[in-house]
């Protein structure tokens, strides 16, 4: 029954839904199995992975990698980094290949480390428009990640950057919005900001 529901809708979908469920389990049913967990206070636990929307421009441009099919290829490599430590390997492969790294393709790197620290906050998703950052929080209110250190941390520079940080709920949907975010350089330096603070 398995291997047809993985042929029908696919192994990534369906790995994606595995492990959302176990994920959703291991944090609603079962939180006192897993209370002493060393990672139970981070946000990671909380996200499958931080989806970015954004209207800079990110990518490979084709005078730099002028291959369609390369280009997408570096595109899945990308979207694949789980560890912030495959960045400068592939970094230092494109220069290898193509020469110096233009902006747009440096400013789409970063945004595997942005994901990187957004997923360790426990962010849901990052909107990245009109130089405002806004991190989209848990959905699920009764969420223990709203009592976790991550959460934590993040009020934390709520309340010390008030000029330019504003804790929002709208519709049930509390997000973090924080202005004066124009490059992807500058978004990964605030999530870094957040993630060094001592509690």
């Amino acid at each position: 029954e398995q291997s047809g529901f993985i042929s029908n809708m696919g192994y990534e979908a369906y790995q994606n839904v595995l492990l959302s469920a176990v994920q959703e389990l291991r944090n609603e049913m079962f939180t006192d199995l897993y209370k002493n967990d060393q990672d139970i206070d981070t946000g990671e636990k909380y996200v499958l992975d931080t989806s970015v929307d954004s209207d800079l421009e990110l990518f490979f441009p084709p005078d730099y990698v002028p291959n369609d099919s390369e280009r997408i290829l570096l595109y899945k490599e990308m979207d694949s980094m789980e560890e912030d430590e495959q960045i400068e390997p592939f970094r230092a492969r494109l220069i290898d290949r193509f020469g110096q790294i233009p902006w747009e393709a440096e400013e789409l790197i970063r945004i595997v480390l942005l994901r990187h620290r957004a997923k360790k906050l426990g962010i849901e998703r990052i909107t990245l428009k009109v130089g405002k950052m806004i991190l989209h929080l848990m959905k699920d209110q009764e969420s223990t990640y709203y009592q976790s250190e991550a959460f934590d941390k993040l009020l934390r520079y709520v309340s010390t950057q008030y000029r330019y940080v504003q804790l929002r709920e709208i519709n049930g949907k509390r997000s973090v919005a924080i202005s004066g975010m124009d490059t992807v350089v500058k978004a990964v330096a605030v999530l870094d900001d957040i993630l060094n603070i001592t509690l």
